[in-house]
């Protein structure tokens, strides 16, 4: 039976961070991976192995979207310099794919910090299991659907474990009943969020969602 939830949620534009005094002039000024005299590593590097695949991971946890216009091979090459990570968007082809790992072959860097986007259909798992075999250099993969509680997408999921040294990263999803059934499917990373993005139309046409703060939190 349907319940109504009355405790309040919040998004990230109901709050705003209290200003405190700094010594930076300007944004430009912001380094992300400043080291630490003492131990002369980076402060905002995050070190973990994850679940499922048991892989190692060290970098900054900023993640570019696998969106068409922001997952990009050039945006890809710029980030990881900065130790941030990269989604390709799943529009390009696996020719493509192959062109841009020759060209970056000698910059490990780049390739630790991208990953492979798929959707969720028969065509999806095809191309992405010819992606995985012809470039074993890639280590992530992120499957994306608008709205992760289908029994379909947890079907997906298990079907992709089956890449046994892939990192598997899944969205959208906002409670954590889904969240723990995703992981137990073999997922390591999740994607929390149901139409937080400014042009997102998912609430709008589906009537389904939570408030990005809370959801986080």
């Amino acid at each position: 039976m349907p319940r109504v939830e009355y405790e309040p949620k919040l998004d990230f534009k109901d709050v705003l961070l209290r200003p405190k005094r700094s010594t930076l002039e300007s944004r430009a000024d912001v380094d992300l991976v400043q080291t630490d005299a003492v131990t002369i590593l980076p402060k905002l590097l995050l070190r973990l192995i994850f679940r499922n695949s048991k892989k190692k991971y060290v970098g900054i946890p900023v993640i570019a979207s696998n969106m068409d216009t922001v997952g990009t091979f050039e945006i890809a090459e710029v980030l990881s310099k900065k130790k941030l990570f990269t989604f390709i968007h799943k529009r390009y082809s696996v020719e493509q794919r192959m062109e841009f790992v020759s060209r970056t072959d000698s910059n490990q860097d780049t390739l630790s910090q991208i990953g492979i986007s798929s959707g969720v259909s028969d065509f999806d798992f095809a191309k992405l299991k010819e992606i995985c075999e012809l470039i074993p250099e890639l280590q992530y993969i992120c499957l994306d659907v608008a709205n992760g509680y289908t029994e379909m997408f947890v079907d997906f999921i298990r079907r992709v474990r089956e890449f046994p040294r892939h990192t598997i990263f899944a969205e959208n999803v906002v409670t954590g009943e889904m969240i723990e059934e995703l992981i137990l499917s073999g997922v390591d990373v999740v994607k929390v969020g149901l139409g937080p993005g400014s042009v997102c139309t998912t609430r709008k046409k589906i009537g389904v969602g939570y408030p990005q703060l809370s959801a986080v939190l």
